[in-house]
């Protein structure tokens, strides 16, 4: 009976240790699935919202090569989900050093809206309101509303679309102009990628042309709440757009 007790008991116990086992596997698959994914650094934002009670900073630093001559801004992105499918962004291009230009980049208040899974599909909507200092003041009201996706091409490739139109006042009149921008992006793993990316803006400024710019970079994810990215382009066409810029940043989700 003693043996017969022990066999039963050690049966028992391995059992346990297998279930033990499968939930802590679970548990870590899980963990490792619910990773940040920010907007940044991709010229497209994704489709997702950040989730109910997170909240989100993607903080950045730019230099610009111009024309007109060089920059350096430190844009910014505030994220806070209301719901799973909806939060509530403040934008801007932080403080921005430019030559006889210096001052803080004016503030857009926002939404993101995240309706359907498969594809993902968001909406984004911004209204920059007037706001800012010095000569990156502006006194107008501006806006755009942007259509996102996001699609899965197997386990290494996707793709992230966005179009969609704005409403400017340049300082020569208002004016509307067309949006898209496209983000190919390669997942190294679960924790890096490259991406390639290009937006479209049509016209770029009133009685203007076609801007295009062009974008590369990567981004690596420490832990499951922190990422690092870095990123480099060009103004492939039109006057608004860089010559050559590159850019870095991180994003901490709390």
């Amino acid at each position: 009976m003693v043996a017969e007790r022990s066999c039963v008991t050690l049966a028992c116990m391995k059992h346990i240790a297998f279930l033990v086992l499968f939930f802590v596997a679970s548990a870590g698959l899980a963990q490792d699935a619910d990773l940040i994914n920010p907007d940044r650094p991709g010229i497209a934002d994704g489709s997702a919202a950040v989730g109910r009670g997170i909240f989100q900073i993607e903080a950045g630093l730019e230099r610009d090569h111009g024309s007109d001559g060089r920059s350096l801004s430190t844009p910014l992105l505030l994220r806070y989900g209301v719901s799973k499918a909806f939060e509530l962004r403040v934008e801007g291009n932080g403080y921005i050093h430019a030559d006889g230009a210096n001052g803080f980049a004016p503030l857009s208040l926002g939404a993101k809206v995240h309706f359907a899974d498969a594809p993902s599909l968001g909406v984004i909507a911004r209204v920059f309101v007037p706001s800012g200092s010095g000569a990156q003041r502006s006194h107008t009201t501006n806006g755009d509303v942007r259509l996102a996706a996001d699609i899965n091409l197997g386990e290494k490739w996707s793709l992230n679309p966005n179009i969609g139109v704005a409403s400017q006042d340049d300082g020569n009149g208002r004016f509307t102009s067309g949006l898209a921008a496209l983000t190919v992006q390669y997942n190294i793993s679960d924790h890096a990628n490259v991406f390639v990316d290009g937006a479209v803006q049509s016209p770029e400024e009133k009685g203007g042309t076609v801007s295009l710019i062009v974008d590369a970079g990567a981004a690596w994810i420490v832990g499951r709440n922190t990422q690092l990215d870095v990123s480099a382009g060009w103004g492939a066409h039109g006057t608004t757009t860089p010559n050559v810029f590159v850019g870095a940043g991180i994003s901490r989700r709390f």
